[in-house]
């Protein structure tokens, strides 16, 4: 199981902009980036509430589990 970050598609869908979305909830445009890649081990409930505000989400629109072992072959 790997948990996927969807952050990239819900920015897309609500046309949000990356410097604009950093600016509103407080962090850096690199963390921002970092959060959309994946490229990190967790993040602040604090900081998840803010990105759900600013993109009228659910931490589930922003996140997903992924059953990893069914694409690795056997």
């Amino acid at each position: 199981m790997e948990v996927v970050v969807r952050l990239d598609v819900v920015m897309a869908q609500r046309k949000v902009r990356g410097r604009d979305l950093a600016k509103e909830i407080g962090i850096t445009e690199q963390n921002l980036s970092l959060l959309k890649s994946g490229r990190v081990k967790g993040i602040r409930f604090d900081t998840l509430a803010k990105l759900c505000a600013a993109l009228d989400c659910q931490p589930g629109d922003l996140l997903e589990v992924v059953d990893t072992t069914e694409a690795q072959p056997t």
